[in-house]
């Protein structure tokens, strides 16, 4: 987890970086690293997403257009072990006219391989399974696999995650769907990093949607530390077929130290 952060509050928006059916607004927009709660340790992160520009019309029968619906996730987390984090998001959501729902509720569960402090490759799986309001995703129940693989030294990060989401509900395919995601970012000065995170929705593992049919999100993405709180901000644009063109989005991490 980020080490901690926030100071203000910061819009931000969603986008629909993930396979069509999951979830048609993510109420997450986050790449994971190696970073962990210590042992015994609790960790608040708030997720704000904005969605600037967006669809207007429903997908599916049931679904809030994601067009200026401002989505709050509250992410409870605990280190269990050096190894072994779990977390609990509540993710709730506001749409153009002011009206306030919860979306759902979500457990996590982190694993992150042991390896020496001057190691700069890491990697580890996050698992998550899910329950959503059908506002935001016509599959009530969903699972998602996370691997995370990186590379990070004083200067740069790189993180991958290679995401698999399956629907679990009955009235959806159960095909899992491949959504990856890239993080790359350079330290600009002691405290702050810049760079660029990227979100895809290629469809199902075992039939890709067509080039067309697929969505991509690029953001220009700022990293913040000071006094134990961490931000990160991004701006993001949705490409193809990406249900949102412009996104604003804030990760606010807490200490608890």
């Amino acid at each position: 987890m980020l080490h901690r952060t926030a100071p203000s509050i910061l819009a931000a928006a969603i986008l629909a970086c993930t396979a069509p059916l999951v979830q048609a607004a993510p109420d997450e927009i986050q790449v994971y690293t190696e970073e962990m709660d210590d042992p015994g340790e609790f960790g608040l992160e708030l997720h704000v997403n904005y969605s600037v520009k967006g669809n207007t019309a429903p997908a599916y029968a049931g679904e809030m257009p994601p067009n200026h619906m401002l989505q709050v996730t509250p992410e409870f987390s605990y280190g269990i072990t050096k190894q072994l984090e779990a977390g609990l998001y509540v993710p709730f959501a506001m749409s153009p006219g002011g009206e306030t729902y919860n979306n759902g509720l979500r457990l996590r569960l982190k694993y992150m391989a042991p390896r020496p402090d001057d190691q700069p490759f890491f990697w580890g799986i996050n698992t998550e399974l899910g329950y959503y309001a059908r506002r935001v995703a016509e599959s009530n129940w969903g699972m998602e696999l996370r691997p995370i693989i990186g590379y990070r030294t004083y200067n740069w990060l790189v993180s991958f995650n290679p995401i698999l989401d399956a629907e679990l509900s009955n009235n959806v395919d159960h095909d899992p769907s491949f959504e990856p995601a890239l993080k790359i970012s350079r330290r600009v000065s002691g405290t702050t990093r810049a760079g660029f995170e990227y979100y895809g929705g290629f469809g199902a593992i075992d039939h890709p949607l067509p080039k067309d049919q697929r969505n991509h999100y690029l953001y220009a993405a700022l990293d913040y530390e000071q006094q134990g709180y961490d931000i990160n901000f991004g701006i993001g644009r949705g490409y193809v077929q990406a249900t949102d063109k412009w996104v604003v989005k804030a990760i606010i991490a807490f200490p608890f130290k």
